[in-house]
């Protein structure tokens, strides 16, 4: 018994850490779902510490995991894992869904995933359960000095304006006035975020999005990154910028945090050597032109050396890229983490 009643305590001492957004940050939420965008099967989690399928879209860790090494904290666990109960609720929780976009209509064809409302409605109710545990005013302080993390927009692109030839929403709207839709629905989802008492929020850009092996191998002209998808990533990741730069002006403080993962994976795809990876182009686990056809299942093609691949399949950087990625946002300039990376805002954090 005693314990257990030390444990809400013992947990808050590391700063709890919410995620929220697509497969590139979900810890295994679709698995609880009947969709097809799940990572629950071999080969994924090969190289996780348990060389099981976790639902990560990865080799092993992922960007969440980094920063929750990072921040010194046990790994986030998906809010529809029922093993997230009792004190673990006071680490924090990954609300993320494999396949959603910033749009309620992006991802419709795998039906049943957690939209951003929804994955917002899940955080209200997390807090709610929080409350019953440890109270309102402690349940405030938990959230208000939470570390959040979120990762949205890239299948508002792959998975809807470019989904298919003549999508619905390339019918709508022109590239640039789609991006400009997509940054002033975003506002409003990250407002949002803020009146549910977020108060330190890393908001990622898209990577580059035609040089992911998958639109290489269907879109791209002899391997070469896919030009309307590198367009559309170099008109909306300014745009988030600047979204930030508004939001933390209109709230008089640095809420949020504009993190440049674009460049980020380009210096790594253009250069994957530096690095000490062996390509950029082919992804480890895949089938077709650079393993970038379909998904990756236990049928696929497999390297077996992980470690000298960027993607890991046809979408999702590797678990060393994933490493790389998350030192920038500990130590990268203004060029990548804007206004402060991570080092600093803990730094700046844990004075007050």
């Amino acid at each position: 018994m005693a314990l257990g009643a030390l444990a809400p305590q013992a947990a808050e001492a590391a700063r709890a850490f919410f995620v929220f957004g697509d497969s590139l940050v979900d810890n295994g939420n679709n698995n609880y779902l009947a969709t097809t965008a799940r990572a629950d099967s071999p080969p994924y989690g090969i190289d996780y510490p348990t060389r099981r399928p976790t639902g990560r879209f990865s080799n092993g860790l992922n960007i969440p995991d980094f920063i929750s090494q990072h921040i010194g904290s046990e790994p986030t666990l998906p809010y529809l894992s029922p093993e997230l109960t009792g004190s673990r609720l006071l680490v924090g929780a990954n609300f993320a869904s494999a396949g959603i976009g910033i749009l309620n209509d992006t991802g419709i064809q795998f039906v049943n995933i957690i939209r951003m409302f929804r994955q917002f409605e899940y955080f209200q109710e997390y807090q709610n359960r929080v409350t019953a545990l440890i109270g309102p005013q402690r349940t405030k302080q938990l959230v208000n000095g939470a570390l959040i993390l979120i990762t949205v927009g890239g299948n508002d692109f792959v998975n809807n304006y470019y989904l298919v030839p003549y999508s619905a929403r390339s019918r709508q709207f022109s590239l640039p006035d789609y991006v400009k839709y997509v940054i002033s629905e975003y506002r409003k989802l990250l407002t949002r975020l803020h009146d549910l008492g977020a108060r330190r929020v890393l908001v990622t850009g898209t990577g580059p999005l035609g040089c992911v092996p998958a639109e290489r191998a269907m879109r791209g002209r002899n391997g070469q990154c896919a030009a309307d998808l590198q367009r559309a990533a170099d008109l909306y990741n300014p745009q988030l910028v600047q979204l930030v730069k508004d939001l933390n002006s209109q709230y008089g403080s640095e809420i949020f945090v504009a993190v440049n993962t674009g460049k980020m994976q380009y210096n790594f795809i253009s250069n994957p050597r530096a690095f000490g990876f062996t390509t950029s182009k082919v992804a480890c686990c895949g089938q077709g032109p650079y393993n970038g056809l379909g998904l990756c299942t236990p049928a696929s093609n497999l390297c077996p050396n992980r470690n000298v691949y960027a993607f890991w399949d046809p979408f999702h950087p590797s678990e060393r890229a994933n490493g790389f990625i998350v030192q920038e946002f500990m130590t990268g300039s203004t060029e990548y983490m804007y206004p402060m990376n991570l080092s600093t805002i803990m730094a700046l954090d844990s004075r007050t």
